[in-house]
């Protein structure tokens, strides 16, 4: 099985919605993914990514399914930092969090981090919980069976679906972490994604066990096909 995640396109975040560029990069995306084609299409259920979805819904005459709990809104309310200037961030953001994550007594916690004073009772477990049988829910409709003891997946009757996820960056962070059984706050301090860009995982089964693997991420090679602008969220551009 692959599986696509892509990014939002270009975005107006209130009221939440793409952009005339973000418009042009759904439909970018959408000529990529007919090359081979998807089997099913999830959404998450803000307004700015099911637009993005709905171009490749479109051209491969496929149904979007909309999905609330990959909505960024979710991870922004319960997987965010308030610090003492009462101002909301992403963890890795906010410059009080990320000290204490990159602190030598960080390390006894190991992937317990949320049970550092500091994080502890702010409700990181329970979402983080919830969210990992939330995707693992979503991968064993299509087979897979996410052994987090043992951190693999396991397959009786692994398949050629392609599924493709249109969904955030912030989610994504969440997404990803729970995926390849990497540490949230390990994986989010050195990984993000541009927007309507695409990242591949590959289910390959192998005796029956299957480890994911990133073949692509962050890629916007679609983008640059149709030649707009490749940047990384309108800041840098490479």
């Amino acid at each position: 099985m692959l599986l696509f995640y892509i990014r939002h396109g270009d975005p107006i975040y209130n009221p939440d919605q793409l952009t005339p560029l973000g418009q042009r990069q759904a439909e970018a995306v959408a000529k990529r993914l007919a090359l081979y084609g998807v089997d099913k299409i999830y959404a998450s259920t803000s307004n700015r990514a099911f637009q993005t979805a709905l171009p490749t819904s479109e051209l491969l005459k496929k149904d979007i399914e909309q999905l609330d709990f990959l909505n960024e809104s979710n991870p922004w309310q319960r997987l965010t930092y308030i610090n003492s200037a009462e101002k909301r961030c992403w963890i890795p953001d906010n410059m009080e969090a990320l000290k204490i994550i990159l602190s030598d007594e960080m390390k006894q916690y190991g992937d317990r981090w949320f049970d550092h004073p500091s994080f502890k009772g702010r409700g990181y477990e329970e979402y983080l919980k919830q969210t990992d049988a939330d995707i693992d829910s979503l991968l064993a409709r299509h087979g897979y069976i996410h052994d987090r003891e043992h951190k693999y997946y396991t397959s009786e009757n692994p398949t050629e679906e392609r599924i493709a996820i249109f969904a955030h960056a912030g989610f994504g962070s969440v997404f990803f972490s729970s995926l390849l059984d990497i540490p949230y706050h390990e994986y989010s301090l050195h990984y993000d994604i541009s927007h309507s860009s695409m990242s591949v995982v590959e289910f390959r089964v192998r005796e029956g066990i299957c480890v994911p693997k990133l073949l692509t991420f962050s890629n916007d090679s679609h983008i640059y096909k149709e030649g707009l602008p490749t940047s990384y969220n309108n800041r840098l551009r490479f």
